[in-house]
């Protein structure tokens, strides 16, 4: 049998083994030539964007949160500081099991179950990858330990961190106010203030009084180190730094020592208490008590401080001084006792008979006078003196409400007085305006004659009485009141002073206010209403004697104050300034239910007074300065 023999086309089949290599080819050199373009796209277009995104494997940008600033009294005591300590601290994100892992470290470093409500709480508050304080201010023998077993626990570090302390305590906490952990609230200002990359390690901010209030001077600027890092993530060395710049230095017009004896001289009643300058308006005390200690507040209060604080009867958290509004009660009567004069109503020489009481024409309402039976004949000095309601109660109703209120209201009643911290009332000085918009009612002549002697619509904070007083003090010169005196630059070192603290001069007639001014000063002496006062004192004091009532009598009941709960009596007052003839202190004193202001609140303006005028202390604290003196 005879083999089929093929015959075989070479030329066809090289023909088509050379097409099929050029298409090879040609596929090949079009990947080539990919791979060439996108060589090129990557190490030479975008070299710089891969460049940085390798440099930031490579570096780690670290904040360093800045030297918050100091505060200081005027005379340079630290009300407020910084010191290091070392932190415990938890980033949750890195942690699988927080309950597990918090209960095998507290085998090596002790964690107390208000540690445990405390990192539970700001776990709600925060970001996981944030890192936490389980624990603060470690002893060099805790962390020693930690660093022996810090392999356990990834995510766990320990970190050295800078804390408030506010020296005083709880003296300085109504103006000092305190700082606190960021929270969404203060991130979202942050961020719409545009300071976002300035707290960047931060995690504290100033939440009440000069903390808050002057954040920006007291924060100072946050700096970096760039630090080389390996594939681990752990650091190789420092590449460069950017040194943080400390907060400013804010020197108040405070004297601590003074609100120390202010306080002090408070005993067991609550109230508040103000002293300025009246020569220009630098605030030397400022007292609300019962206040709370600000160092509570500083690494996060725990739950149960914080329930003591809030459901306290006393309200320890009310800033009795800048938000406290009360009945100005008979310390109004000087000021309307100028109104009288300066809008002609009456001269100083015009008398009243005072019988006890006084009736609206046609009424037979009777307004009671303090003193039943009254004080006879009364003309403006003596109605200053005794602190006659009845002649007040016409003199209101001579003037009328309005007047009234345009004529005060150049003392700084019903207004703020734009003192340099926040959270400021501004109290109410009544108008036929104001009720008819707060009310929807008319004014009516019954309405006015207790605004006469600082009752009935009329509310007043102690920091207003305090400004009002000043300006009589400085014979009709109004200077803003204010905290801060000098603030230092840190970094350059320069030292800005408070802004110029004028306000205005009151166009009164000079003769109106010395009759006034006179009164004032015969009511600490025999015969006034403060009379025990000024006994002894070897500088004149004007002042004014208030007691404001709580809760109203009905007429033909008389007030007896051990009938009546103690939260219900009456609130004394006193506003004072010295040396009468030439004016260093004013000052407004409230006592909440401590009856009447000459035996009351009287005594805590004098001990005031004499330490800043004589740098005299009070018995109990020279006894005690005694006590505390080394042995020799």
């Amino acid at each position: 049998m005879m083999r089929k023999v093929e015959i075989r086309d070479h030329r066809r089949e090289m023909y088509s083994f050379r097409l099929r290599l050029s298409a090879s080819a040609g596929f090949i050199l079009f990947f080539f030539f990919l791979l060439v373009a996108r060589f090129i796209y990557l190490q030479i277009i975008q070299h710089e964007h891969f460049q940085t995104l390798a440099e930031n494997n490579r570096i780690s940008i670290i904040p360093i949160a800045p030297n918050r600033g100091l505060i200081l009294d005027r005379n340079g005591v630290v009300l407020a500081r910084n010191y290091s300590a070392y932190t415990l601290e938890i980033t949750p994100s890195k942690v699988k099991n927080l309950n597990r892992t918090i209960d095998a470290l507290s085998k090596y470093i002790e964690i107390a179950p208000a540690d445990r409500k405390r990192f539970k709480r700001l776990l709600e508050e925060s970001h996981d990858f944030e890192s936490l304080p389980i624990r603060t201010r470690l002893s060099d023998e805790e962390v020693a330990r930690f660093a022996v077993n810090s392999f356990r626990f990834p995510g766990i570090e320990i970190n050295a961190r800078l804390f408030r302390q506010y020296t005083e305590g709880e003296l300085i906490s109504p103006f000092i106010g305190y700082i606190g952990r960021i929270n969404d609230n203060d991130l979202e200002k942050i961020d719409s203030a545009g300071d976002t990359s300035n707290y960047k390690g931060t995690d504290y901010i100033g939440k009440m009084g000069i903390e808050q209030s002057f954040e920006k001077k007291l924060h100072g600027t946050t700096g970096f180190d760039q630090v080389e890092v390996d594939s681990s993530g752990r650091a190789v060395r420092t590449l460069s730094r950017a040194s943080p710049t400390s907060g400013d230095t804010i020197t108040l017009t405070i004297d601590s020592k003074l609100q120390e004896i202010a306080k002090s001289a408070f005993g067991d009643y609550r109230g508040a208490l103000i002293a300025i300058d009246p020569n220009n308006g630098e605030i030397l005390a400022f007292v609300s008590k019962p206040g709370f200690d600000p160092n509570l507040f500083v690494e996060g209060i725990d739950s149960q401080s914080w329930q003591d604080l809030n459901n306290s009867p006393d309200k320890p958290l009310v800033n009795r001084a800048l938000r406290g509004e009360y009945p100005p009660g008979s310390t109004f009567k000087p000021f309307m006792a100028l109104a009288g004069l300066q809008l002609k109503a009456r001269s100083p020489q015009d008398t009243i008979s005072d019988p006890g009481y006084f009736a609206l024409p046609g009424k037979t309402h009777h307004y009671r006078d303090w003193k039943p039976g009254g004080h006879g004949t009364v003309d403006l000095h003596k109605s200053i003196v005794v602190s006659c309601d009845t002649y007040y109660y016409g003199l209101a109703n001579l003037l009328g409400i309005d007047k009234i209120h345009d004529f005060l209201g150049q003392f700084g009643f019903g207004k703020k007085t734009g003192i340099d911290i926040g959270g400021e009332l501004s109290g109410n000085l009544p108008s036929a305006q104001w009720k008819q918009k707060r009310y929807k009612q008319p004014w009516y002549a019954g309405d006015t004659i207790p605004v006469g002697i600082g009752q009935g619509y009329d509310l007043t904070t102690p920091l207003q009485l305090a400004f009002a007083t000043a300006i009589l003090a400085s014979n009709g010169t109004a200077y803003r009141p204010h905290l801060i005196g000098t603030i230092r630059d840190s970094k350059t070192g320069k030292i800005e002073k408070s802004p110029s603290p004028f306000l205005y001069k009151l166009d009164i007639d000079p003769e109106y206010m010395a009759d006034v001014r006179s009164a004032m000063i015969d009511v600490t002496k025999p015969g006034g209403t403060a009379a025990t006062v000024g006994t002894g004192a070897p500088y004149e004091i004007a002042g004014k004697t208030g007691t404001a009532q709580v809760i109203a009598i009905k007429q033909g009941e008389k007030y007896v104050a051990s009938r009546i709960q103690e939260r219900y009596r009456d609130h004394a007052l006193f506003i004072a300034y010295a040396p009468a003839d030439h004016p260093k202190i004013a000052l407004a004193v409230l006592v909440e239910n401590g009856g009447h202001g000459g035996s009351t609140a009287g005594p805590i303006a004098r001990q005031v007074m004499d330490y800043y005028l004589l740098k005299k202390l009070p018995k109990n604290m020279v006894t005690q300065e005694k006590t505390d003196a080394p042995a020799d």
